[in-house]
């Protein structure tokens, strides 16, 4: 019972007409959602290019203690 249930679901997903209703039917709920999280989407970009950054200044100021320590000689 369940199986002849769930095949037939899926053969009437199947139709082109079916398809493109549901499609009208999502569309506008896709994009409030996408309007929604649109914010935070910047949000988490400026943190990442934030960090990225920070990595870079730690990067350059271990190299530069390294050099200061001796670890590390500079290519003449």
């Amino acid at each position: 019972m369940k199986d002849s249930l769930l095949k037939q679901c899926l053969d009437v997903l199947k139709r082109e007409d079916v398809k493109t209703e549901l499609k009208l039917l999502l569309n506008p709920i896709i994009e409030f959602i996408l309007f929604e999280i649109r914010p935070y989407t910047y949000v988490t970009i400026l943190l990442l290019f934030m960090i990225f950054v920070m990595v870079l200044a730690n990067l350059a100021l271990f190299i530069w203690f390294m050099r200061n320590k001796g670890i590390f000689t500079k290519a003449e």
